[in-house]
């Protein structure tokens, strides 16, 4: 990868949908995948291997994997919380797994029940099982920026599940501003942290644009060196287990933002446009991307 070259991870199959009051029919959220796949992107989130009863948006997890057309080039990543889940994506076709540990003990026990050192320490035991079945990995510490629970989260908290992750072979690391409160400067302190004590893993980012601060969010974590970006098509999104939590960065609004400055995604941003708004239809709202109220950039009148 190119040091202008910016890779997207599209997360609106998973994260977009799973606040969703009501689900998405199993085949729209398949055609979704499929839509994304012929954009240009590389890494799509398709599925969350949780509890149904928890998360019933996510219920139907395998039969999303299962349906969906094989795209050469298109890494298809499945979102763990425990040995269960771990198992049921370890039987699809997924092709990465996303592990999650809450930077605080509050949101940990509300979005797991558990506390944070034993989800971290199922996440060590975890994390050599995904590799042995050939499937790569992330750690994505949520909350690393506050928590709606237990409000700030100290730096250090960030960095010590970062090093951990990295000692226990993660891939990657992923830091979550799950309920969108972060701002640049405090991105540009925590990824540095991070990267002292990451290692090898890749580094990633996954901003929220609930206080309207995601794009330059974005902005500064790829000034500071981070080369991989989450993004929820349409800008839908949130956490059922954060209040107030409202949706991920819009994927069209990120890559019109990184383009503009220069920076390379490979990806087709009139067809993020128009998928974003085919996703409106389905799910019978104006969803929050800029980029589908506004469209791109114009294009002078002939003449």
């Amino acid at each position: 990868m190119s040091v202008d070259k910016i890779e997207i991870v599209e997360v609106g199959a998973r994260d977009g949908l799973q606040n969703e009051s009501a689900p998405l029919a199993t085949i729209d959220k398949i055609e979704l995948i499929d839509r994304l796949a012929v954009t240009g992107l590389s890494r799509v989130e398709v599925a969350s291997f949780v509890h149904p009863h928890l998360v019933p948006q996510m219920a139907d997890a395998e039969a999303v994997v299962a349906g969906l057309a094989r795209s050469d080039g298109l890494s298809r990543i499945g979102l763990v919380l425990n040995e269960r889940g771990l198992e049921r994506a370890l039987a699809t076709s997924v092709d990465e797994i996303n592990f999650v540990v809450g930077a605080s003990e509050g949101f940990n026990q509300a979005n797991q029940n558990a506390p944070v050192g034993a989800t971290m320490a199922a996440i060590e035991a975890m994390l050599p099982m995904a590799r042995a079945a050939g499937r790569r990995t992330t750690v994505t510490i949520s909350v690393a920026f506050g928590c709606p629970f237990d409000g700030e989260v100290d730096v250090s908290a960030v960095a010590a599940l970062a090093a951990r992750s990295a000692a226990a072979g993660a891939g990657e690391i992923a830091l979550g501003d799950t309920i969108g409160v972060a701002v640049p400067s405090d991105v540009i302190r925590r990824v540095n942290a991070v990267r002292r004590v990451a290692g090898n893993a890749g580094l990633r980012c996954h901003f929220h644009d609930t206080r309207n601060t995601g794009v330059a969010n974005v902005v500064a974590a790829v000034e500071t060196g981070v080369r991989v970006i989450d993004a929820s098509v349409g800008g839908t999104g949130g956490c059922p287990y954060a209040p107030n939590a409202t949706g991920n960065v819009a994927t069209e609004d990120v890559v019109y933002t990184l383009h503009r400055m220069g920076y390379s995604t490979g990806v087709d941003l009139d067809r993020l446009i128009e998928i974003g708004r085919w996703l409106g239809e389905q799910l019978g709202k104006q969803l929050p991307s800029a980029l589908g109220r506004a469209g791109p950039w114009p294009v002078a009148a002939e003449g």
